[in-house]
């Protein structure tokens, strides 16, 4: 059951990412890739700045968000592309 959690808000999150960071999208499965690193990243950083550690749905997506544009950004700059 854990697994299909992650792979829920890896998914939203993903797609939210890709259409907040002016793309259309990375496909289904970097979507889900995004969005699962993406709430690693947001989940280290909410625990570094002492935020909780654990909320629901949407606070898990929200987080997984955060750090999913936090990845793309640091994508972007490494290879020096604007868009994905």
């Amino acid at each position: 059951m854990f697994l299909i959690w992650w792979i829920i808000v890896g998914l939203i999150a993903g797609w939210a990412t890709g259409k907040i960071m002016r793309g259309t999208g990375y496909g289904p499965l970097m979507d889900i890739v995004v969005g699962i690193i993406g709430a690693v990243i947001g989940g280290w950083i909410m625990t570094a700045l002492g935020g909780p550690t654990a909320g629901g749905l949407i606070y898990s997506i929200l987080v997984a968000i955060l750090g999913g544009i936090i990845l793309v950004v640091i994508v972007r700059a490494i290879s020096g592309r604007r868009a994905v």
